[in-house]
């Protein structure tokens, strides 16, 4: 990539200078050293690493099994394992070059007090934003139902705020009614930023035991399978947050140029790739390459100029 190239797919996000607008999503790159050990794959193709979910105290997790492939998706049901905040913050960020890219914490919590906690911990640390986890169906207490309630979402986000002057991104669930009204709310107590969407609940069954083969019977549903919902949902923010100019990761099943620029017309300032690197760890690099090509057969002098480009169609009388 030339320096004329890297200019045009510099991204502001709350702030922070991406050097593309790519990010690696949080569940899927570990704690952010876990790729560097693939031959050819760098972390300047990225704007910035969310690391894994982490809560106050260690967590081992869900029973087995965890992981389980649909059709065009992957059910996931990984209960947050992580070995604690105070953990990360002094045995494993120093270990991560932050000359590279950016690093963002995902905050995790089962009540109000640890979130504020955590929020406090990775404050005191050279993580360059924090990503507020409220809406993880994987877990049996906290995350999902912050998140699907505007009230509680909105107390998070604020209690988070009283401790930190980071960048905060909340983190939507497409799991609730009206995401927009969540939305509102979290920009008014606070947020900085968006991540649309989590993965979607989702549930797959053994026909011979008759049984969910996930060992928590639920799991978090992504991939290409969730895309055309993730899309609606990040127009749906788009039109609450544009407003006050807080910018949106959209995520929800890019594996390729054409998905990360359908996000960015949809409204996200930033695409976020996550179960796509399980099956080509080196993806980053061909969706560069992809918007790039893109915009310079639009004549685009930056991402910015896709963001928000959506032209709706006039609405017809089909109720389809």
């Amino acid at each position: 990539m030339t320096n004329d190239d890297a200019e045009l797919l510099r991204t502001d996000f709350c702030g922070m200078e991406f050097q593309t607008p790519l990010v690696l999503l949080s569940g899927c790159v570990g704690f952010g050293e876990e790729y560097t050990r693939v031959v050819g794959y760098s972390n300047r193709d990225v704007g910035a690493v969310c690391l894994k979910g982490t809560t106050l105290e260690p967590r081992l997790g869900n029973p087995p099994h965890r992981i389980f492939e649909t059709p065009m998706g992957m059910l996931n049901a990984i209960g947050l394992q992580n070995p604690g905040s105070r953990h990360v913050v002094d045995n494993i960020l120093p270990g991560l070059d932050f000359s590279e890219t950016r690093f963002i914490a995902n905050l995790s919590g089962s009540t109000l007090e640890e979130y504020i906690e955590v929020a406090r911990i990775f404050d005191d640390s050279p993580i360059d934003a924090m990503e507020i986890n409220i809406s993880c169906p994987n877990v049996k207490e906290g995350g999902v139902a912050f998140g699907n309630d505007p009230d509680m979402s909105a107390r998070v986000v604020a209690a988070c705020r009283q401790v930190t002057d980071k960048p905060l991104i909340t983190k939507l669930s497409p799991n609730q009614t009206d995401i927009a009204k969540n939305a509102r709310r979290c920009i008014e107590a606070g947020t900085d930023g968006f991540a649309v969407i989590n993965t979607m609940m989702g549930m797959a069954i053994d026909i011979e035991s008759r049984s969910p083969i996930i060992g928590n019977n639920q799991g978090g549903l992504s991939g290409p399978a969730i895309k055309p919902i993730a899309l609606l949902k990040v127009h749906q923010v788009y039109q609450v947050a544009r407003e006050h100019g807080i910018p949106i990761i959209g995520q929800g099943g890019v594996n390729s140029a054409e998905d990360a620029i359908e996000f960015l017309i949809a409204g996200a300032s930033a695409i976020g790739v996550g179960t796509a690197l399980f099956y080509d760890p080196l993806i980053g690099a061909k969706i560069n390459a992809g918007i790039l090509e893109y915009m310079n057969r639009h004549g685009l002098a930056n991402v910015g100029q896709i963001t928000g480009s959506l032209r709706l169609n006039d609405a017809g009388g089909s109720c389809s």
